[in-house]
């Protein structure tokens, strides 16, 4: 189980680490100058690269919380909200993933009508996330 436990928290981090990343390109993207094509199809590829390697290492991540989940029983019984509470923080993360597919392919067809500050707001929330996650899974609040 420890091994399992070890690999899930080295893809989540790597996860992570991607959620973090996209949304600075995404604050570049909105930043490009009219004109510079050259630049924002570098920044997009970036992009597109990060996006399909960060949803690589989801499925693994979220493939080894199921299997802690569901195989090993941890989280069943009572006093254990804090994993209900945590899974709704998972939800919300692969809900964030989904939303910065939407965002990349807006970004993409030129719809996107969002400013870079919007973006450096919408980078934080994979910070939230982690915090609320580990927080909940260290500290079993309830």
């Amino acid at each position: 189980m420890l091994w399992v436990k070890a690999f899930h928290i080295v893809f989540v981090a790597s996860w992570f680490a991607g959620l973090f990343y996209l949304p600075r390109i995404f604050v570049n993207l909105a930043m490009v100058a009219p004109g510079s094509l050259a630049e924002r199809e570098r920044l997009l590829l970036m992009a597109r690269k990060l996006l399909r390697f960060a949803t690589l290492l989801a499925v693994p991540a979220l493939a080894l919380g199921a299997w802690l989940w569901l195989g090993y029983g941890i989280g069943r019984g009572p006093g254990n909200g804090w994993l209900h509470a945590k899974l709704a923080v998972v939800a919300l993360a692969v809900g964030y993933h989904h939303a910065c597919f939407v965002l990349l392919r807006k970004l993409q067809a030129g719809s996107d009508g969002h400013s870079h500050r919007w973006y450096r707001w919408f980078n934080e929330v994979p910070v939230l996330l982690l915090l609320a996650a580990v927080v909940l899974v260290v500290v079993k609040p309830f």
